[in-house]
């Protein structure tokens, strides 16, 4: 009787087994078919997508410093701007704080001067530092008796790269760069920029 029920249990034992693996196989066959053919998207770090805006060549691109004095009355306060892209170098000079235009520097630009200038930043440092929180990138106030430096880099109108740096101890920033080598490198795009900003902070 015993050995009946063995010779029975066996059979029906095996096809479970057997079963068991005929689904297990077809769930992995499954898998294989709808989920292996997609590629994973790539994650793209914020460095790179800043360093991608800051040496592409899209005219669309713009990369800005902007410089202010001291905060003094409005009809002694200075400021002034470089922008640049690849179609265009301009320096911009500003009185009082709603920037009336003082005066003006525009020259042309071509691409392959835009990209050993933005290779010249990107070697100098220009985008490291990382971004302060929101309540800490609040500029109004900020070293009253020096001078303010703010670099941005612009992708279609959006500000993919903001960082800042001033010239009071107390107000380092987030910049992590040489504020002398980059603003020489301002300089130097556009001849004639020393003169108009000989008597405003540099």
């Amino acid at each position: 009787m015993a050995n009946y029920r063995t010779r029975k249990i066996i059979p029906i034992a095996l096809t479970l087994i057997i079963i068991a693996i005929a689904i297990a196989a077809l769930v992995s066959l499954a898998r294989a078919v709808f989920f292996s053919g997609t590629p994973a998207t790539p994650v793209v770090s914020q460095t790179e997508v800043v360093k991608e805006a800051l040496l592409s060549s899209d005219p669309e691109h713009n990369i800005i410093v902007t410089v202010r004095g001291p905060l003094v009355a409005d009809e002694a306060f200075r400021s002034y701007k470089f922008q640049v892209n690849a179609n265009v170098r301009e320096l911009t000079t500003y009185k009082g704080y709603l920037e009336q235009p003082l005066n003006k520097i525009s020259l042309g630009n071509n691409v392959t001067a835009y990209e050993q200038f933005v290779f010249s930043l990107y070697r100098a440092n220009l985008i490291k530092g990382t971004e302060l929180p929101d309540d800490q990138n609040e500029l109004r106030g900020i070293c009253a008796t020096g001078t303010v430096y703010v670099f941005e880099v612009y992708a279609h109108d959006k500000d993919v790269k903001r960082l800042w740096t001033s010239t009071c101890a107390g107000s380092k920033g987030s910049l992590d760069a040489s504020v002398s080598q980059l603003m020489a490198l301002y300089r130097t795009q556009i001849p004639g920029s020393d003169e108009l900003i000989a008597n405003i902070p540099k």
